[in-house]
């Protein structure tokens, strides 16, 4: 039997040769594969079941080459569809709430003749500041992180990750690396520590330093907000949320392609090597529990992320209150501030306010609207919003066009990582270098993306 396996052995270096190892890897894997159905088969006796068409088929059709990647993009494109037609009633039934509850804190204060720097701190600050993240966070997460459950339930992101995997492969990653990529989708910083499930060190510090490419839970909502508000705006009813969904599919798309061109150029440049390589087995398809899936997705993910985010954004919307309000000659520090930026922003296609918003957001993408808000208000106060055309207009009336609502869109995606995604890199790195580079790299890449197409657009007189 040995000298059977070395002979089998001399046959295949024959046929591959020494500079064809991929080959000969996937010919011995699949051999290994046949043989262990052959002993099974024979020793294995199995009660006659009829198998069901799903587990024969569906394989064949979501694994595709040629079906594979439309049916990626066409379920994400739903996912996010009915995400954004069912996010908008709930969103302003919060929002109202949280207005109401607001007028009566002000009562309260005013009944105990509070001073007005306790009531702008805790109202106009805080109180203000954590209930527009609630309130533009929660609807699309309760819908979203369920869905992509199902899907998870359903044992259908294994196959994402299988149709990914010959993409990561040839961009010189890891093919593992596409699993940490789909768990970026709800949290970068998760998804970095997902990416010990690799085993080499090379090929882990790439999936690292581009997880921060695919949206997460922080930016989602920002991404779908803009899109239906400016992307979508000369259309009406059920095709405004249809070209709403197609930009937001359009922007993850990009994202994806950012990951894998990244990915390409590290391996070719600072993380040389070749990858190495991981067989993927495909769990069954099962029938997944539609109930307990909504209702743990919704406490485990959607809970867990909002109060990650309120806890987060309570001092930052202090601090941005703070610096509204403390006025240096006509202005407060944070339109000193936002005007300094201001130069280097227009020619990105932004403003001084909106970087002035990324900076202060670095401890969670989530409060990066909020402080924006604060910042256009020139009383240094959350600014009330009842309805999305009211948000718009604030938008227009400060000089916002359909090029910066696409450029905060595209810088959201691609700067840097939120300070809980950093703290991670450095506690999985143990790198100042590496850690720097994960911040220094998708800001600068956000920088050169933003600005060409800015200067496209203006160039050709499109805005």
């Amino acid at each position: 039997m040995a000298h059977n396996a070395e002979h089998q052995l001399d046959q295949l270096f024959k046929q591959y040769g020494d500079n064809t190892s991929h080959e000969m890897r996937d010919h011995i894997v699949s051999r290994i594969y046949q043989t262990s159905q052959t002993l099974t088969n024979k020793s294995v006796q199995y009660t006659k079941k009829k198998v069901s068409w799903l587990d024969e088929n569906l394989d064949k059709i979501l694994t595709s080459r040629i079906y594979g990647f439309p049916i990626m993009l066409m379920l994400l494109g739903v996912v996010i569809y009915l995400t954004i037609v069912g996010a908008n009633y709930p969103g302003i039934v919060i929002t109202k709430t949280f207005s109401v509850v607001e007028g009566w804190l002000t009562a309260f204060f005013q009944l105990v003749h509070a001073p007005d720097w306790l009531y702008g701190v805790l109202v106009e600050g805080f109180y203000r500041g954590t209930s527009w993240v609630v309130s533009v966070m929660l609807p699309p997460m309760a819908i979203f992180f369920p869905m992509f459950a199902l899907l998870e339930n359903f044992g259908y992101l294994p196959r994402v990750a299988f149709n990914l995997d010959r993409v990561f492969k040839k961009s010189g990653a890891h093919g593992k690396q596409s699993l940490t990529m789909a768990m970026g989708f709800g949290c970068n910083a998760a998804a970095v520590m997902s990416s010990r499930i690799i085993e080499s060190p090379r090929e882990r510090m790439i999936a690292i330093l581009t997880n921060n490419f695919v949206p997460c839970n922080g930016r989602w909502p920002l991404l779908i907000l803009l899109a239906g508000l400016f992307m979508a705006a000369g259309f009406s009813g059920g095709m405004s949320t249809f070209v709403s969904a197609a930009v937001v599919v359009g922007i993850v798309l990009f994202g994806i392609v950012m990951t894998i061109f990244v990915s390409w150029s590290l391996s070719k440049t600072l993380l040389r090597g070749v990858p190495s390589h991981y067989t993927l087995e495909l769990p069954p398809y099962r029938k997944p529990k539609i109930w307990n899936t909504i209702v743990r997705a919704t406490l485990d993910k959607s809970w867990f992320v909002l109060k990650r985010a309120v806890i987060v954004a309570a001092p930052a919307s202090i601090i941005t209150w703070i610096l509204a309000n403390i006025f240096v000659g006509d202005q407060s520090v944070l339109e000193h501030f936002a005007g300094f930026l201001d130069p280097f922003a227009h020619a990105i296609g932004l403003d001084g306010f909106i970087l002035t918003a990324f900076i202060l957001g670095l401890p969670a993408n989530e409060i990066v609207l909020p402080i924006l808000l604060m910042g256009y208000l020139a009383t240094g106060s959350m600014i009330e919003v009842d309805n999305l055309s009211d948000l718009k207009q604030i938008f227009l009336d400060h000089g916002w066009t359909w090029l910066t609502a696409l450029n905060m869109m595209l810088f959201s995606l691609l700067h840097y990582p939120c300070g809980t995604t950093m703290l991670n890199i450095w506690k999985e790195t143990k790198s100042a270098k590496w850690t720097f580079v994960s911040f220094a790299l998708p800001t600068a890449i956000a920088v050169i993306v933003t600005f060409t197409i800015a200067q496209i657009v203006r160039g050709f007189g499109w805005v």
